[in-house]
């Protein structure tokens, strides 16, 4: 692929650049391929995207190149706030005081994954600190492929809001424990829980920003249409700018947006809803992140010890999410076969956890390396499968509105005329 780029690069001159070009080209044929996916398949549109994208890292598409930094680096901050802004918009404060199980329930499945997997990896010889980090990471969900699965199954009902809250509650705690960990790593230092200093810095800052942001719009929804089309723009520029700002302050952007989402979701006095002239900008961003995120991590490379930590931290973290929403299912108000089915939902993993990755490595090169050997692979592998569990799961509890039947294209009908 370099040399054909190379040969290409001689005669073509484009104006906006050649990476333009062919960042372009990528997306039409990952948006091709996601709608080919979901047409034919009924698997989510996500998979196409992601198929896309690691076949093209595999061929050696050097359009992103790792470590991410500068504007691919912005690209994916920015899509991960815009979908943990959402995400956070979405939950109610008010259920866990008449739930508190559903808490309770959160954050056992997310100690028992960091426990699961950094036991595992430290029996498979793993470094503490490498096993640290990866189970920080293990315990992000992805609220970003789940919301798109349940957007292409047109998915409602307590599976579904549960298994979002959950990952969004997830993605929460990794963010603020991956983002002091990987600043404490910069500082020469090991073991986070040795001094939370830093991750009461990570989360004051990200509470002001996402304060800020919260307040900002919610001074400009006394004045603005909710739905207008200017709004939508107004929001996609705050939460921009916040993403920008959030870090240079010692806060994270992603956990900004997250909980900027869910101050507006308690201080605004109506329920607002996301804009629907974001859904265009949304969805291209949200495109954008997939593919990324699947060129980058196929870059990573495969061998024999490798291969078995990265199988080693997916089947520990599947299960131990599965087994800590089953301990926390009592008096939630859930069934057993609905707990199994939320654990199910939570198994990908995607942009969130490339992201923490990404601070890893730029805090500590030689570590870092370490970290994204197997973060990587897993991210990829669970991207694809899941997304796979998670719409079996939604299809399982019967909270889809869409059959899963794949779109087949039946003869015409009608009067025959002879000639």
């Amino acid at each position: 692929m370099n040399e054909i780029l190379a040969i290409w690069a001689e005669w073509i001159k484009p104006s906006a650049g050649l990476p333009t070009v062919q960042w372009s080209i990528l997306l039409a044929l990952a948006a091709a391929a996601g709608h080919l996916v979901n047409r034919y398949t009924g698997l989510p549109k996500v998979i196409g995207y992601s198929a896309i994208g690691a076949l093209a890292g595999l061929a050696g598409f050097t359009g992103a190149a790792w470590p991410l930094q500068g504007t691919g680096l912005f690209l994916l901050e920015l899509g991960v706030a815009v979908v943990l802004f959402e995400a956070g918009g979405r939950i109610p404060l008010r259920w866990f005081f008449h739930n508190p199980m559903v808490l309770v329930q959160s954050l056992a499945e997310s100690a028992l994954t960091f426990f699961a997997v950094h036991w595992l990896l430290g029996q498979m010889g793993v470094r503490e600190v490498v096993a640290e980090s990866l189970a920080l990471l293990a315990m992000a969900a992805s609220p970003a492929v789940l919301s798109r699965v349940v957007m292409d199954t047109r998915a409602a009902g307590p599976v579904t809001e549960r298994a979002m809250v959950l990952s969004t509650l997830s993605t929460l705690y990794a963010l603020t424990l991956c983002s002091a960990s990987a600043g404490m790593l910069s500082k020469g230092e090991a073991g986070l829980f040795g001094n939370f200093y830093p991750v009461l810095v990570v989360l004051g800052m990200s509470v002001v920003v996402g304060g800020a942001l919260a307040l900002t719009l919610r001074i400009a929804l006394r004045v603005m249409n909710p739905t207008s089309e200017n709004t939508a723009i107004l929001l996609l520029a705050l939460i921009a700018a916040g993403a920008a700002l959030a870090a240079n302050f010692g806060g994270s952007a992603p956990l900004a947006a997250l909980l900027g989402g869910m101050l507006l979701k308690q201080i605004s006095p109506r329920p607002w809803s996301w804009p629907r002239q974001m859904g265009t900008a949304s969805s291209m961003l949200t495109m954008l992140m997939f593919v990324l995120v699947s060129v980058v991590a196929a870059q990573a490379h495969w061998h024999g010890p490798v291969a078995g930590l990265v199988l080693a931290l997916i089947g520990a973290r599947m299960l131990a999410k599965i087994v800590g929403v089953g301990l926390g299912n009592v008096g939630s108000g859930a069934s057993w076969r609905q707990a199994l089915w939320v654990g199910c939902a939570m198994s990908p993993m995607s942009s969130v956890a490339l992201l923490l990755v990404s601070q890893y490595v730029a805090a500590t090169a030689s570590l870092g390396r370490e970290i994204a050997s197997v973060a990587l692979p897993a991210i990829l592998l669970m991207e694809l499968l899941g997304a796979m569990l998670a719409t079996v799961a939604i299809y399982r509890v019967g909270e889809s509105s869409k059959p899963w039947t794949p779109l087949t294209r039946s003869l015409p009908t009608g009067p025959v005329h002879e000639s």
